[in-house]
C-alpha cells in the first residue's frame, strides 16, 4: 500500500492490505484506526479473549498475525479510544455473519478459480453479450469487429444492452408464495415481523434458475441490487455495513463468484449496484469506528442523510481511498462488468439539494474515482443514477466531466409514465412529454430505466400506472414498452415488468410468476420476450444510439391525433416506428418530405412489419397477415398501438 496515495485519495486496492488475509502461516489482520489507543483481534481462534495488535507504518495502522486463525472463523476488532472500548466488524471483511449477528468471517478470496476466460476476452474485444442475439449481420456494420474497447467508448456503446434489474431475495423463493403471503398478512395485523430468510435461494441455486430465464427472455445483462452486507432487509442493501463483504443472506463469497461465473459462461453481463454516498448507523460497523467520526462528517449539519444514515466524508483522502477500493474490489475479485452508483445527485449537491450548491469535494472524488477505475478496468461500465441536471455526468474527466459511461434518464422515465397515466382525452395537452427526451438526449449517454423505484411505496407497478380500466391497461403497456425499446438508449427493466406484475414489489415475497397461468399475462410475457429479441437483433435500434444520425422524427407535433413516428437508422438499415396513443383509430402516411418522394422517384422501397403491439398473439385485436407493404400506403393504427417496420427493397 502506498501511504501517499492513501491519504491523497488515490489508492484503489486497500483490500489487498487491510482486513484479514490468509497466509501459509495463519492469518494476518490489519485495520486502520488513527485515533485508537489500543486495538485487539477477538475471535473464535482465541476464545474471544483478544490478541493485541501492534502499530505499523506511521502508527495509524494496526497488525497482528495469528497462526491458529483459519478461513471460516469469526472475528472482530476490539478498539479502545477516548470514547471507551467497543467491538467492531472489520470494515474490509470479505464475509460476515447473517443478521442479526455482526461478526466478520475470515475468507480466502483467492481460492475460487473462474472459468469465464472466453467471456472476458469477448468483453475486452467489445463483443460481450452478443452471443445468440441474432444480430449476425452486425459484423458488417462499422465498429462491429473484434477491436479492443477504446478509451472514451464504453462497453456496449454501439451494442445492444438489455438489462434485467433483480433483487436476489425476492425474484424467486423456495417457500410457497401463498403461504408466505398469509403469514405476512397475519404478522402485519399483529404489528409483528417474521424472518423470511428460510426462503432464500443460495447464490449457486439462483444461477440454475436465472441463467436460462435470462436467455429465454433475451436479456443480455443483469443488474443486481446491492450485494454488500447490510443489517436491515428493508434497506435492500443501500444502507451497508460491509462494503467488501458479499451478503451472507444468499451464501458465501465463492457462491457469488460462481453465480457471476455462470452468467459469464452464458454470455450474460453482470452489473452491481454500489453505494458511495452513505452507510448504516449501526454502532458495530463504520460509525465512530476508532472512537471518532472517522468515516462520517464531524459536522452535524451534513452528517446524517435524508435516509437517516451517515454520509461519507469524501473530503478526506483516506475515506476516498476506502470508497475507491470498495468499488474496484467488485470489478477485480468478482469480475463484475459494471457498477451502478446509487444517488449520484446526493454526491454532486450538498445533501442532494441543488439549492445548497455543488459539493466540490465530492465532485472531485467522483472524477478521481472514475478516472482510476477506468484506468484499471477500461472494459467495464460505470453507470450513474442521477436525476439532477448537472452537466457532463458522462463526459470524460479530461474534458471537465464526471467520467461516468452512462446515466439513467430519469426525465424520460417521469415524462413517459406521466403521459401514460393521463386519460386519453387529455393526451393532446401532454403530447410533447414523449418528444421532449430527444431535445436533450445527446447531452449525455442515457440509459432508459423502469426500475425498482417505480414499483414500490404506493407508486403502483408499471401496468397499474396505465390509464383506464383493466382491459385498457394491457394495450397501453405494450405500446409503452415498444416506445421504450425503439427509443435511443440502453434499456433496464425491473423484475416483474416482463409479465405485467400488478402487485407492488415487496422484498419479502417473490414476484407473482403464477400470473403466467392467466392468458392475458402469458400473452404479455410473450410480447415482451419477442420485443427483447427484436431489439437485440436489429443494429438500427442500438448501433447509433448516441449519434444524431441514428434517429429522425417523422411526426413529432400531431397533437390532434396523438400519433408519433420516427426512424431508427444505421448504415444499410432503417426501421420505421409509428404509434397511435389515442383511444381512436388513426392513420399515418409518409409525407413527401419524409420519404414518399423517394418512392415516387421510382424507388422500390417497401415496409416489412417487424412487430405490432396489437397483434392478437399478444392479446391485441389485430390478425397480422401482411408481410411487405408499399412505402406510400397509409398505415392504419388501432387505439393504443405501436408498430415497427423494416425498410426493404421490393
Amino acid at each position: 500500500m502506498d501511504l501517499q496515495k492513501f491519504y491523497d485519495g488515490q489508492e484503489f486496492s486497500l483490500y489487498e492490505f487491510l482486513g484479514a488475509h490468509v497466509t501459509p502461516s495463519g492469518v494476518v489482520f490489519r485495520t486502520y484506526a488513527p485515533s485508537a489507543r489500543e486495538v485487539s483481534v477477538i475471535g473464535a481462534f482465541n476464545g474471544w479473549r483478544g490478541t493485541p495488535m501492534h502499530r505499523i507504518l506511521n502508527g495509524q495502522f494496526f497488525e497482528a498475525e495469528i497462526a491458529e486463525a483459519k478461513p471460516g472463523q469469526m472475528y472482530k476488532f476490539q478498539i479502545t479510544s477516548g470514547a471507551g472500548t467497543h467491538d467492531h466488524a472489520d470494515p474490509y471483511a470479505f464475509s460476515s455473519q447473517l443478521r442479526p449477528e455482526t461478526a466478520s468471517i475470515i475468507w480466502d478470496m483467492d481460492a475460487y478459480r473462474f472459468r469465464d476466460g472466453a467471456y472476458m476476452k469477448r468483453r475486452r474485444n467489445g463483443r460481450a453479450g452478443m452471443t445468440g442475439t441474432g444480430a449476425a449481420d452486425a459484423n458488417s456494420f462499422p465498429g462491429s469487429g473484434d477491436v479492443t474497447v477504446r478509451p472514451g467508448q464504453p462497453l456496449f456503446f454501439d451494442r445492444p444492452l438489455n438489462i434485467y434489474e433483480l433483487h436476489l431475495g425476492s425474484w424467486k423463493r423456495r417457500d410457497d408464495p401463498e403461504e408466505l403471503a398469509r403469514k405476512l398478512d397475519e404478522a402485519k395485523e399483529k404489528g409483528e415481523g417474521i424472518d423470511v430468510s428460510s426462503g432464500w435461494y443460495r447464490y449457486e441455486e439462483i444461477a440454475d434458475l436465472l441463467v436460462p430465464y435470462l436467455k429465454e427472455n433475451h436479456f443480455n445483462a443483469v443488474e443486481f441490487m446491492p450485494l454488500n452486507e447490510y443489517p436491515a432487509d428493508e434497506s435492500w442493501g443501500y444502507q451497508a455495513t460491509g462494503f467488501f463483504s458479499a451478503t451472507s443472506r444468499y451464501g458465501t463469497p465463492d457462491g457469488l463468484k460462481k453465480l457471476v461465473d455462470r452468467l459469464h459462461q452464458a454470455d450474460i453481463s453482470v452489473i452491481l449496484d454500489v453505494v458511495t454516498v452513505h452507510f448504516a448507523t449501526n454502532d458495530y460497523a463504520l460509525a465512530r469506528y476508532d472512537g471518532t467520526q472517522l468515516y462520517e462528517y464531524p459536522n452535524d449539519a451534513v452528517n446524517v442523510s435524508e435516509w437517516g444514515s451517515c454520509n461519507f466524508n469524501h473530503s478526506r483522502g483516506d475515506i476516498a481511498s476506502f470508497l475507491n477500493s470498495a468499488s474496484a474490489f467488485w470489478l477485480d475479485k468478482y469480475h463484475f462488468d459494471g457498477l451502478r452508483f446509487d444517488a449520484v445527485g446526493n454526491l454532486i449537491y450538498w445533501m442532494g439539494d441543488e439549492r445548497r450548491g455543488v459539493n466540490t469535494n465530492t465532485v472531485e472524488f467522483l472524477k478521481k474515482m472514475n478516472s482510476g477505475l477506468k484506468r484499471l478496468y477500461p472494459d467495464t461500465m460505470l453507470i450513474a443514477e442521477d436525476s439532477s441536471a448537472y452537466p457532463g455526468v458522462t463526459k470524460p474527466v479530461p474534458e471537465g466531466g464526471l467520467g461516468f459511461d452512462y446515466k439513467w434518464d430519469m426525465g424520460w422515465m417521469n415524462d413517459t409514465l406521466n403521459f401514460f397515466r393521463t386519460d386519453p382525452p387529455y393526451r393532446r395537452q401532454e403530447y410533447h412529454k414523449l418528444t421532449f427526451s430527444m431535445a436533450y438526449f445527446y447531452n449525455e449517454r442515457y440509459l432508459l430505466p423502469l426500475s425498482h423505484d417505480e414499483v414500490v411505496h404506493g407508486k403502483a407497478t408499471i401496468i397499474q400506472k396505465m390509464a383506464g380500466d383493466y382491459d385498457r391497461k394491457f394495450p397501453q403497456a405494450r405500446a409503452l414498452y415498444l416506445y421504450m425499446f425503439l427509443h435511443p438508449g440502453k434499456k433496464l427493466n425491473f423484475m416483474g415488468n416482463e409479465f405485467a406484475q400488478f402487485r407492488e414489489w415487496d422484498e419479502k415475497r417473490q414476484q407473482d410468476f403464477m400470473l403466467l397461468k392467466y392468458p392475458v399475462h402469458d400473452a404479455f410475457h410473450r410480447y415482451f420476450r419477442d420485443l427483447s429479441a427484436l431489439y437485440l437483433k436489429y443494429p438500427a435500434l442500438w448501433q447509433e444510439d448516441y449519434v444524431e444520425n441514428g434517429f429522425h422524427w417523422l411526426s413529432a407535433d400531431d397533437t390532434e391525433h396523438v400519433v408519433y413516428a420516427f426512424e431508427r437508422r444505421t448504415m444499410g438499415q432503417t426501421i420505421l416506428c409509428v404509434f397511435n396513443l389515442s383511444d381512436q383509430r388513426q392513420e399515418f402516411l409518409y409525407r413527401e418530405e419524409q420519404g414518399a418522394a423517394r418512392a415516387a422517384a421510382g424507388s422500390t422501397l417497401g415496409l416489412q412489419l417487424l412487430i405490432d403491439s396489437d397483434d392478437e398473439r399478444y392479446g391485441g385485436g389485430t390478425r397480422v397477415t401482411e408481410k411487405i407493404r408499399p412505402l406510400v400506403e397509409p398505415i392504419e393504427l388501432p387505439p393504443f398501438t405501436g408498430r415497427a417496420y423494416l425498410e426493404v427493397e421490393v
